[in-house]
């Protein structure tokens, strides 16, 4: 019946912890995940395209700079031929080598890629046609350069040059080449606004998603959880009328049962005293029979030569067994509880004391002792029935403490809630609105958006992680209340940024009843949270230790404190804060564990739980 109950119980634990909470927690991560990543891939997007832009402004400008090169050329090749001063020349003729220099690895970079000077290896198709075409003017004009250059190196101080031909040859290939350069330079510019279109269209897109993913989580996760809380806020007010009305009902009826069973266990003990003796020779006929022994028999008289089995029943299987129980085989006293069937043809019950007696070596004799318990067994079985009764009414009880205890943590996941609700919901909204107020033609205020959006998100992630985190933890499940413990300390110092440390000093791992590790964990995480909020503790310290088959949790904190007397008085409603010491008791008396408090008002407060592991613990060693 107990097993029952309790697996009822757990079974409704499960189905409001792990059913609806991890569902939700779920859809939360799901969509503030799809949200998180949408914004991540618009943000790569964006640095790509501004990597791209740095590299097409390079291109472009060098590019256009090979337009400015080729004057340059053509400049200093005129002059070349209208200085006749030997110094004169000879610093164009140097200019003219870095120019053409520069000219050419430019020209060269532009197509195949050049690390020193910043420049991509080309892959556009129709870029590398246009630079094909422009190729043979480049090559002309360098070509005749270089050797307005040698002519100039080659030939004496006093010796004039003819670079005639050569200047003709640039003149007449620059045109050409600038028409063209232009080209390449309205094509790169084209490529360049293409790209920044593909750009805006991913932008859109990527919007459309995160608001598409908003609304679905207005649909599916919002307006159920609504719903679904207001009707369980309902089924809480109308349980708990019907609760106290079954708890009066209960007491009354209690009361009742316990009179009943005290006038019973009274009339038991008179029917247990009656005088009914016999004695027997070993051979089982009667020597002496009590006078309410044979009116009980339905006897006037002794009979003689019979057996005290014959007289005592008329049933032959129980004559049967009383000549076994009467044997002079059996040397020891014993006591036995028969149904007889008497002359009159009632059946009555008899407790029966055997009692052998040893007068001498050759008179021996059996001294029976019985008393009429027809009355006891027939009340015995209302007694049993009270008695379960009883247990049921204790039972009620339980149930009725479980369900405060379950009120409880009812009003703890509807806090739990309300702060996903008012804090979780309010950014997800904000973050929807600045979603919204995404402009892409302005570059620099979007940018600015993408990043507090991201903010945003990592506040929304932090916002679930902390209301999900007082749910059942996977690791009390899958690993044991040690590593469950060390979890539940990290992630409340990370969250708080308050110290907290876990010790352990068990020498070794064990897993037992899941329903202790269970309420251990439970009231731990209360004793720490009460640290945290109540005496606003900075240094709170869990120490778990196992020595034997004893389970010792410890949590020190240096917090306020608080007198301890108040613990003795009735405990206050969930609003004022006092069901915590409550439920923490009620949790580790389920167990049969033992709970301590020690606290300083000013110096801090010490949680002391015991609990005596059984014999059919689970030694898991390495886990």
């Amino acid at each position: 019946m107990a097993n029952q109950e309790r697996s009822y119980e757990n079974g409704i634990h499960r189905s409001l912890d792990t059913e609806t909470f991890q569902r939700v927690r779920k859809w939360y991560i799901l969509a503030l995940a799809a949200i998180a990543i949408t914004v991540i891939v618009a943000q790569i997007l964006i640095q790509q395209h501004l990597d791209s832009q740095l590299y097409d402004s390079r291109v472009i400008n060098v590019a256009g700079r090979q337009r400015a090169y080729s004057q340059k050329l053509v400049k200093e090749s005129l002059q070349l031929g209208a200085i006749k001063d030997f110094a004169q020349q000879h610093k164009i003729i140097k200019e003219l080598k870095q120019t053409l220099y520069v000219w050419k690895v430019s020209h060269e970079g532009l197509q195949e890629g050049n690390d020193s000077i910043g420049l991509p290896k080309e892959e556009n198709k129709k870029i590398l046609t246009l630079f094909q075409d422009v190729s043979p003017h480049h090559a002309a004009m360098v070509a005749s350069g270089e050797e307005i250059v040698e002519s100039f190196e080659t030939k004496g101080d006093s010796l004039p040059v003819n670079i005639a031909p050569q200047l003709q040859n640039i003149l007449k290939n620059e045109k050409p080449f600038l028409q063209k350069m232009d080209a390449i330079v309205n094509a790169y510019d084209a490529i360049s606004k293409q790209q920044l279109q593909q750009l805006k269209f991913k932008e859109y897109l990527l919007l459309g998603v995160s608001l598409l993913i908003l609304l679905l989580e207005l649909l599916f996760i919002f307006r159920p959880m609504s719903i679904q809380i207001r009707e369980t806020i309902s089924d809480l007010i109308q349980g708990k009328l019907k609760s106290e009305e079954d708890n009066r009902q209960i007491k009354k009826i209690f009361k009742e049962k316990e009179e009943s069973l005290r006038e019973l266990q009274e009339l038991n003990f008179a029917i247990d005293n009656a005088a009914l003796f016999a004695d027997i020779s070993m051979d089982g006929s009667p020597s002496f029979i009590s006078k309410k022994f044979l009116n009980l028999l339905g006897e006037s008289k002794k009979p003689t030569k019979t057996h005290l089995s014959e007289i005592l029943t008329q049933d032959e299987g129980q004559q049967q067994y009383l000549r076994e129980i009467l044997s002079s085989k059996n040397k020891n006293i014993r006591t036995e509880e028969i149904e007889i069937t008497t002359k009159l043809q009632e059946r009555i019950w008899l407790e029966m004391s055997i009692i052998p007696i040893y007068q001498s070596r050759e008179k021996q004799s059996i001294l029976i002792l019985c008393s009429d318990i027809t009355e006891r067994k027939k009340t015995q079985g209302q007694v049993e029935q009270l008695t379960k009764q009883n247990y049921e009414e204790r039972m009620k009880q339980k149930q009725l403490q479980a369900s405060q205890v379950v009120a409880g943590q009812e009003e703890e996941r509807k806090r739990i809630a309300k702060d996903i609700h008012d804090g979780i919901g309010q950014m997800l909204t904000a973050l929807k609105f600045n979603i919204e107020s995404i402009n892409p033609k302005q570059k620099e205020k979007t940018v600015e958006k993408i990043a507090y959006l991201k903010e945003l998100t990592s506040e929304l992630i932090k916002g679930v992680r902390t209301a999900t985190f007082n749910l059942t933890p996977p690791e009390l499940g899958d690993h044991g209340i040690f590593p469950a413990l060390q979890k539940m300390t990290q992630e409340l110092s990370k969250l708080t940024g308050r110290k907290i440390l876990f010790e352990n000093m068990a020498k070794e791992p064990i897993r037992f009843d899941p329903l202790a590790e269970t309420n251990i964990y439970r009231v731990t995480q209360e004793a720490v949270n009460n640290a945290i909020k109540y005496a606003e503790a900075n240094y709170i310290l869990v120490t778990l230790n196992l020595n034997e088959d004893l389970l010792s949790v410890v949590i020190d904190d240096d917090g306020k404190g608080f007198d301890t007397a108040i613990l003795d008085k009735p405990p206050k409603n969930n609003s004022e804060g006092g069901m915590g010491v409550f439920f923490m008791k009620e949790r580790i008396g389920y167990i049969n564990g033992r709970l301590f408090f020690n606290s300083t008002v000013g110096e801090g407060t010490r949680v002391t739980i015991n609990y005596k592991l059984n014999q059919e613990k689970e030694m898991v060693h390495g886990a």
